[in-house]
């Protein structure tokens, strides 16, 4: 054999090693993948009741302004500013010399008037008696006697300036109209308040247990309670106390339970809302006036529902749809109408059936009907057992779908 034709040789049978190798890898690159694993989780099938979710404000259920009733110099502020106050605490003292004075006054004009009335009604016995006896003019007697109605009205009068007299030097002691939590001092010791033309403010007070949360709801949603109060499926929050529940902004769910107790008499036609009170405990003093709260109100009466978790919902356009597990471990897709949100589940108007398995998790390596998985039994909505496999299975789901989005990724 020549040296080319032995080069030659040479090269084909490296060549046909090469295309051996490549076929065998191409061979086991077709190798079918695992079924990937997912969880499953039996359609939840129960009576259940709607709750209606609403944004409101607490409030307390009083507020009051605190204003002096007589002028004068404020002598002590008597409360910690910030602190609870019991209705008929002292708050605020103004100067009371002027005031006991006039008391004091007012007192001896009383005394006086007692005693002149007194000496009127002796003179008035004296006066009748002689009169019987036919000793003085009747004339004489009449003036007497109307001597005495003076004098018990001078007694009356006496008695008002008196009392007017105690009122002051008692409202010079600003005290607390009702139990709550007192704000700060506008005013400090050594300044002048009055009450005209008008009172100055001194503080304000709010109460604390029980408190208010007031919110909105629209129109349509109005009429629909109507409509179910009408047609005896739900009280008229006007007539029962309907539950509510609350959280707060830093809260998750809605920890916090009460009653309604008001609905306002007509809705407010620039807004188109009516609005609403609830009545919450505030024992454990969590709530404080001005606090946002999230609210939840009783929307229906109780019905038979089906209930998935929202992980397993998907969107194609404008429609949902859910994997159910079939025959054979297959993923079969099954379209559905999506009802409101109740025990953090998601209720199915159509769709499913009670006993059907939704697959919950790990739905991102399910790339088209029919495809068979390795199912995880679960609670609907529980997390799954496995559930670090489960999230980077779903993680790496996510990213080749990118990958799909962006080419250049």
């Amino acid at each position: 054999m020549s040296r080319s034709n032995f080069m030659w040789a040479g090269l084909l049978a490296a060549v046909g090693l090469l295309l051996s190798s490549c076929s065998e890898s191409g061979a086991e690159t077709r190798q079918a993948p695992p079924p990937p694993p997912v969880s499953v989780a039996e359609v939840v099938a129960k009576e259940v009741q709607q709750w209606d979710e609403f944004n409101g404000r607490i409030e307390a259920a009083e507020t009051v302004e605190v204003r002096p009733r007589v002028s004068g110099y404020i002598e002590a502020v008597a409360y910690e500013e910030g602190q609870e106050v019991r209705k008929g605490d002292v708050l605020f003292v103004i100067d009371q010399r002027s005031y006991r004075a006039e008391l004091e006054q007012a007192e001896a004009e009383l005394a006086q008037a007692r005693t002149e009335a007194e000496l009127a009604r002796t003179e008035l016995a004296r006066a009748r008696k002689l009169v019987e006896a036919q000793m003085i003019a009747e004339e004489l007697f009449d003036q007497r006697a109307a001597a005495a109605e003076r004098g018990e009205a001078a007694i009356r009068a006496a008695e008002a300036r008196a009392e007017v007299a105690r009122l002051n030097l008692e409202f010079t002691e600003v005290r607390a109209p009702i139990d709550g939590r007192a704000g700060r001092a506008l005013v400090t010791p050594g300044n002048l308040v009055s009450t005209q033309p008008n009172a100055t403010l001194l503080t304000t007070l709010v109460s604390i247990d029980p408190i208010y949360v007031y919110f909105e709801g629209d129109e349509q949603t109005y009429l629909r309670y109507v409509k179910m109060a009408r047609d005896g499926e739900r009280p008229s929050s006007r007539d029962a106390h309907n539950p509510v529940r609350v959280g707060l902004a830093n809260e998750s769910g809605f920890p916090h339970e009460g009653y309604m107790d008001f609905v306002d008499n007509q809705l407010d036609a620039s807004t188109g809302t009516i609005r609403a009170r609830a009545v919450l405990d505030n024992s454990q003093r969590i709530f404080t006036p001005g606090l946002f709260a999230r609210v939840q109100l009783l929307g229906s009466g109780s019905f038979p529902a089906l209930l998935i978790d929202d992980k397993a919902v998907l969107t194609d356009q404008d429609r949902k749809y859910v994997y159910v597990l079939g025959p054979d471990d297959r993923a079969e897709r099954r379209d559905v109408t999506l009802g409101r949100v109740v025990e953090g589940l998601r209720v199915i108007t159509s769709g499913l059936q009670p006993g059907d398995r939704v697959i919950v998790h790990g739905i991102q390596r399910i790339f088209m009907p029919g495809m068979q998985v390795a199912p995880e039994p679960i609670a609907m909505g529980d997390m799954p057992h496995s559930a670090p496999r489960i999230a980077a299975l779903e993680r790496d789901g996510e990213d080749a779908a990118a990958t799909v989005l962006e080419p250049g990724r």
